[in-house]
């Protein structure tokens, strides 16, 4: 698989919003689940949310409530809406794919994709 290819980050106060949006190759209706994860400065990379071939999602806890993911597949992108952003949410984040089909929710653990993309940094500062 190419690399998925990452927009949308930025600069934003606290309290503020971004997409960002994801570019996987293909079709996004071809993979089984696409994610999102960020890594802040010092930090492991974490997952955040990712969403399945047939449209469920799964949030880890501090972003639920703020954060959406979807799936346009007329336009073959995957984004991640985020509200209420705070300081804390600074990161890259990556957008990570995977075709192979597996068994029960998407994941939100690094070794279960195949593709990772560069990344995009987003950082909320006042």
């Amino acid at each position: 698989q190419a690399q998925p290819v990452e927009s949308g980050g930025g600069l934003v106060q606290p309290g503020g919003s971004l997409r960002l949006s994801c570019a996987p190759t293909g079709f996004t209706y071809h993979y089984w689940s696409l994610g999102w994860f960020r890594q802040a400065p010092g930090k492991e990379r974490e997952g955040v949310a990712c969403i399945s071939n047939i449209g469920g999602t799964i949030y880890v806890d501090s972003v639920k409530g703020r954060f959406t993911i979807s799936r346009d597949d007329a336009q073959n992108l995957v984004h991640l809406r985020m509200n209420d952003l705070q300081p804390e949410d600074t990161a890259v984040y990556f957008c990570a794919s995977r075709l192979t089909p597996g068994l029960g929710q998407c994941p939100l653990v690094q070794y279960e994709y195949e593709s990772w993309g560069q990344g995009t940094q987003v950082t909320v500062s006042s």
